[in-house]
């Protein structure tokens, strides 16, 4: 973890790399516990702001915050304190820290991590400040229920992305094929990719890499997982599911993938694909800025789509992105929530997208990104407005993700040590122990 402690230095924030998409969640209730001070905002001379921030989604995350140190110092009198901190280790600490009391005043807490938070009663709601803001108007209202928990709202919208088929154009160009708009088209490319460059991996299957999974489930009809009442039950052993499976496990059983990405993460995939070695991969909107930074000789040499479905249109995908929580911690919830204002709208939250290659949550702000004709922006937007989807909105879920239940199966398949209906079976009872509170 890396503390800075903002003053009032000033320093220019970096040039924008791709805009990308948008996830949000807007909280609900709450009152302030500072003086407001009119057009000023908050009056907090003297006071500190603790923020946690995760590590590594902008690159010019640094720069970014010293220059949001400044405004929110000239704007409040306050001081900013941020914390940067691993994802891999976030969750870990957010559960020790709303143990102890000891969380920070405000966080970027992840789309699935806001519901469990919420649940534990460590959030504080924020409708009313989104009211008294105007703000409830221009939020993105899909997003919006990302963040929803038991009626009330418990994250602001800040930024979020999108998978969609990245590939290499080319590859494509050499070995004769266009972008794939159903799966018959996508195993006939892979597999013309594969014949043409026999060393290289015609589409990437990676083992660890969850939400490149849901999209071929969703895209036969499947589901994650649905609730009845107070119960979930996952449906990723129904038939509709195993056939989504089956057809992406299938892919890499017919050596179109590679044998060492059974083991892969997501930026394994990036890594592989940014040296020019796979022809397609289901990839995040946010990556094209890191795959040109990784080697800027791809720069121009790769474009999307969306994900094509079963038999043809759209495969759901993801959206995952941030909130910015206010936690009950905060001694002063009215200075919180105008940092959060502060970062989630007008020139700081565009700043962010820019510079990260996500969308804003603003709605506002996502209008001029969503008319966008360029070849690296429009696939994801159009991928964001007509396949978006969403992981079950349970408090539960990030137990799920802790206990890789998706990752195990996924590895199962690839390894061969077990096939899709064993490996699903048992991915399918895990799950849904674990969202209904099991262990």
């Amino acid at each position: 973890m890396r503390r800075h402690n903002f003053g009032r230095t000033t320093t220019a924030a970096t040039a924008a790399a791709l805009t990308a998409l948008a996830l949000a969640a807007c909280g609900s209730g709450g009152s302030g516990d500072g003086d407001t001070g009119g057009d000023g905002g908050t009056d907090a001379e003297g006071q500190t702001l603790d923020v946690w921030i995760m590590q590594g989604t902008n690159p010019s995350g640094d720069a970014f915050f010293e220059e949001v140190a400044t405004a929110f110092t000239e704007q409040t009198g306050a001081e900013l304190n941020v914390e940067f901190v691993e994802w891999a280790d976030a969750h870990d600490r957010f559960v020790t820290s709303i143990a102890g009391g000891t969380t920070p005043d405000v966080a970027e807490t992840g789309t699935t991590w806001t519901p469990e938070f919420a649940d534990a009663g460590a959030l504080a709601p924020l409708d009313d400040y989104v009211a008294e803001a105007g703000l409830d108007t221009d939020l993105v209202e899909g997003l919006v229920e990302a963040g929803t928990y038991d009626g009330q709202l418990y994250g602001m919208p800040w930024y979020a992305g999108v998978r969609a088929l990245v590939y290499n154009t080319e590859i494509f160009e050499q070995a004769g094929v266009e972008p794939p708009t159903n799966w018959a088209e996508l195993e006939e490319a892979a597999k013309a990719i594969k014949a043409e460059f026999p060393d290289k991996i015609a589409v990437a299957v990676p083992g660890d890499a969850e939400f490149t999974v849901y999209p071929w489930v969703w895209g036969a009809g499947g589901e994650v997982a649905t609730l009845e009442g107070d119960t979930w039950t996952a449906q990723l052993d129904s038939p509709e599911s195993q056939e989504g499976l089956s057809f992406w496990t299938g892919l890499a059983e017919q050596g179109l993938s590679s044998e060492g990405a059974t083991t892969w993460k997501e930026t394994d995939v990036l890594d592989a694909f940014a040296q020019g070695n796979v022809g397609m991969a289901i990839m995040g909107s946010w990556t094209p800025g890191a795959i040109v930074e990784a080697n800027a000789d791809m720069e121009g040499k790769f474009a999307a789509v969306p994900i094509p479905g079963k038999d043809g249109g759209i495969a759901p995908s993801v959206l995952g992105g941030s909130h910015l929580s206010m936690f009950e911690t905060a001694e002063n919830k009215d200075l919180a929530f105008e940092f959060i204002e502060l970062m989630t709208t007008g020139e700081f939250a565009q700043k962010w997208g820019e510079q990260a290659g996500y969308f804003p949550g603003q709605a506002s702000l996502l209008t001029e990104t969503l008319e966008s004709t360029d070849p690296l922006v429009a696939p994801f937007a159009q991928q964001f407005v007509e396949g978006g989807g969403s992981v079950p909105v349970s408090p539960n879920f990030g137990a799920v993700q802790a206990k890789k239940t998706v990752g195990v199966m996924m590895q199962s398949i690839l390894s061969g040590s077990e096939d899709v209906a064993t490996a699903s079976g048992k991915a399918a009872e895990e799950m849904t122990s674990l969202l209904n509170g099991g262990s």
